[in-house]
């Protein structure tokens, strides 16, 4: 498979493929049933509505969207329908999740329950965000994968370990045989004082020893040796990740949800997100979200469906 480099290039990738199902918890929700219809025009998705049949209908009419489109599930309350929705995935009638009008909180708790949901035993529940960033393209001709913006707020050792190996997952299924992985602190010199460079430092070690299979990982790697070559050539940098990283992983939320939300508001990158770490990937988009964005999401969770 060649590398996918583009989101539109991941768009064709999932049309020659059979349609993934994708069951969306609450589907009476505009947002999630205009992407739903451009991804079913696509051709890269069916989609099941778990919700409100009445107003579902409804708004397809106000949308102009052939209602019949979808497989519409009647369940008016929130909560029973993002349980039918779960339900469905974990029975392998449905191969994705994704949240439509159900809040976030319940959203999460469906995911998390621990008798019916969808977290491994050992796992761990993480974001992984693809984007499609013009100054990036034009220096790199490819995506970046990011994680993680979104869930874990202070990831410790053992949790970088598993947000790592996830996000490796996720640039392989995406055609890149060994992704550059740069795991990124302040600076590149590691200080007992900044656990970021120290743990950085025990990732960089454990993928030389194949800890990590399946990526170069490097660290700790400041962003810009990360990402630009110029940067790695001033600063003397000699590493098999500097200037070139397909994957970075973030030391916390904060500074992963920066520099996401710089990328899409400062710098025109487009983006596709979702929720992995799961049996099924689970499509979480916001409300402040593009159509298209939730487009691309979509296509990012039915790409990430374990064969």
């Amino acid at each position: 498979m060649e590398p996918i480099r583009t989101l539109d290039q991941l768009l064709e990738s999932l049309k020659g493929e059979p349609p993934r199902k994708v069951a969306i918890a609450a589907g009476h929700d505009p947002h999630s049933i205009q992407a739903a219809a451009q991804a079913v025009r696509e051709g890269i998705a069916r989609f099941l509505l778990v919700g409100d049949r009445q107003r579902i209908e409804s708004l397809c009419a106000d949308f102009a969207i052939a209602h019949e489109s979808f497989t519409i599930l009647d369940e008016p309350d929130d909560s029973k329908a993002g349980m039918r929705a779960r339900d469905l995935v974990v029975s392998g009638q449905a191969d994705v999740l994704m949240k439509g009008l159900i809040s976030t909180d319940k959203y999460m708790r469906l995911i998390l329950d621990k008798e019916k949901g969808l977290l491994p035993k050992g796992s761990v529940l993480t974001h992984i965000t693809v984007l499609d960033m013009p100054e990036f393209q034009r220096m790199h001709g490819k995506l970046l994968f990011v994680s993680d913006v979104a869930i874990i707020p202070a990831p410790d050792l053992s949790t970088k370990i598993k947000i790592t190996n996830c996000a490796i997952a996720a640039a392989r299924s995406f055609g890149i045989d060994k992704p550059r992985v740069a795991i990124l602190a302040a600076t590149e010199k590691v200080s007992e004082r900044m656990s970021a460079t120290t743990d950085a430092a025990i990732l960089a070690k454990m993928g030389d020893r194949g800890q990590l299979a399946g990526a170069v990982v490097d660290g700790p790697l400041a962003l810009d040796v990360a990402i630009s070559p110029e940067a790695c050539a001033i600063k003397g940098l000699v590493s098999p990740v500097g200037g070139a990283a397909d994957v970075l992983v973030f030391p916390n939320i904060e500074a992963a949800n920066a520099f996401y939300k710089s990328a899409t508001y400062l710098a025109g990158a487009r983006l596709a997100g979702t929720v992995i770490g799961t049996t099924s990937p689970c499509v979480l988009t916001s409300r402040a979200d593009s159509e298209e964005s939730k487009l691309y999401s979509i296509a990012l969770g039915c790409r990430l469906v374990k064969a």
